[in-house]
């Protein structure tokens, strides 16, 4: 018996010894891949102070992901120690819950006591700065109907199946968020007939300025008196869609603001498709063609248009295994030119219309694809220094579609985000992190079937147990 014990704690304290010498880590859980990208390690390894992450969460709900989401996490901790993730279950530990209530003014206390009780959130504190994301926003969904349970039952019932986790990209976000001194700033033009980022219609940006927000960008509006020009604090400059044409002058700002270096955001759409807004001629100087013309899917009834179609482009990357979908685009394309040199900027067209596409000025056209957004960006130039950078331009056939409507279709606000992060250069949040995909696993079982399982786990099951060691005892007493 003692040599027995001795061997057990050698073999323990070798697989201790070993594991912490050659130290590897093994993923078992099937429904959402918790591995970290390396982008995510390479933001991880620069964070130097302590940030905590609060899980607000009722632990005990099957169908809150809770369990993904710090086993995530975890990761995060395992790649930097100063990254402590700490549990509070708001319905079975009230106590520590009015504490995190009160000290992040959460809904519910004293001090915001009309709105809506807090569940289940994500808090990441540095210390000095705060961030709360909601539980909801780590998970995409999709309205599904599900099989009725009695077969009699008229009434169709519809659930939210869960299509894409989105930890990491959010995590990593607000991580850089917290770590990084002041955020980006970025102005929304107005002033000719554009949307508006306090607008919370159906065509409104707020969703948009919101998306902008989680991403730690600053927006605010923008108007080009006579006497004001772009701001020299302008990181991002964007352009939806505007309804009357710009004047001279604000486009002579705006052709100064990118010749400096400056980063653009314009989103076109049919509303202008006959009517020219000025901003035309100097996006076709940087090799950007917005074409006069409505792209049309044959295949679909609608007047939107599905994007399944990308390049390869840190813009797209993260949407290969989602869609986008825009109304009514105006097609896209980059200019035909001769040979470029080497120091012309890169133009690239990113997304496409389906095979079976044409434009309303030429239907009997054959079908074909057609590109609905362009990139272009100015590489840096040996002896050149711009005072705002390099130039990186983003021009899309749509805007209705990062409206507070469209935004939730399909990648349309993952689009928001990974946009706005190329265009201010900041392509650790675009490359190798995406949503990764929810597998369900679903056992559908009925009434009796439930009942039997019940008597086999309850009862059959641990009988046998008994039974075999009370065979086991007779053995050893004879």
């Amino acid at each position: 018996m003692f040599v027995r014990t001795v061997l057990v704690l050698v073999v323990a304290g070798l697989v201790n010894f070993l594991g912490a010498k050659y130290h590897h880590r093994f993923y078992w859980s099937p429904q959402t891949n918790v591995t970290l990208s390396p982008r995510t390690l390479t933001i991880l390894r620069g964070v130097t102070n302590q940030l905590t992450v609060t899980l607000y969460y009722d632990t005990h709900d099957p169908e809150n992901f809770y369990q993904s989401i710090v086993a995530q996490l975890n990761e995060y901790h395992a790649a930097n120690n100063k990254i402590i993730v700490r549990t509070v279950d708001y319905l079975h530990d009230p106590g520590a819950a009015e504490k995190i209530k009160a000290q992040y003014n959460l809904p519910g206390t004293t001090e915001n006591p009309n709105a809506p009780p807090s569940k289940d959130l994500i808090i990441f504190d540095s210390g000095q700065r705060s961030i709360v994301i909601p539980g909801e926003a780590i998970v995409e969904s999709k309205l599904q109907q599900k099989a009725p349970s009695d077969p009699s039952q008229k009434e169709l019932e519809f659930r939210h199946k869960p299509i894409w986790f989105k930890g990491e990209i959010l995590f990593t976000s607000k991580i850089l968020a917290l770590t990084t001194s002041q955020p980006f700033k970025a102005y929304f033009l107005q002033g000719d007939g554009e949307g508006s980022l306090a607008d919370k219609g159906d065509y409104g940006f707020a969703k948009f300025a919101l998306t902008l927000a989680q991403n730690y960008v600053s927006v605010q509006n923008l108007e080009l008196t006579s006497e004001a020009a772009v701001p020299a604090d302008c990181n991002l400059l964007i352009i939806a869609a505007p309804k009357s044409a710009l004047r001279a002058d604000d486009l002579q700002k705006i052709e100064k603001y990118l010749a400096e270096g400056g980063r653009l955001l314009a989103l076109f759409n049919y509303a202008t498709v006959n009517e020219a807004t000025g901003l035309e001629p100097i996006l076709k100087r940087w090799g950007v063609n917005v074409l006069p013309a409505i792209v049309k899917d044959r295949d679909n009834a609608t007047t939107s248009v599905i994007i399944r179609k990308f390049s390869t482009h840190p813009v797209v990357n993260g949407l290969t295994q989602l869609k986008l979908q825009m109304w009514l685009p105006r097609c896209i394309a980059k200019t035909e030119s001769p040979a470029a040199s080497a120091t012309a900027p890169q133009i690239e067209e990113l997304a496409f219309s389906s095979e079976h596409s044409s434009l309303d000025s030429d239907p009997a056209a054959p079908a074909r694809s057609f590109p609905l957004i362009v990139a272009v960006e100015q590489k840096p130039m040996a002896g050149v220094t711009n005072p705002r950078g390099n130039t990186r331009i983003l021009v899309t056939g749509d805007s209705l579609f990062v409206g507070n409507t469209a935004i939730e279709a399909g990648g349309n606000r993952d689009f928001v985000s990974y946009a706005a992060n190329w265009l201010l250069d900041r392509e650790q949040l675009v490359a190798g992190i995406g949503p990764r995909p929810v597998t369900e696993f679903r056992l559908l079982l009925s009434e009796t079937q439930k009942r039997e399982l019940r008597w086999l786990l309850l009862g059959a099951l641990p009988g046998a147990v008994l039974f075999f060691g009370w065979l086991v005892w007779l053995v050893r007493r004879k």
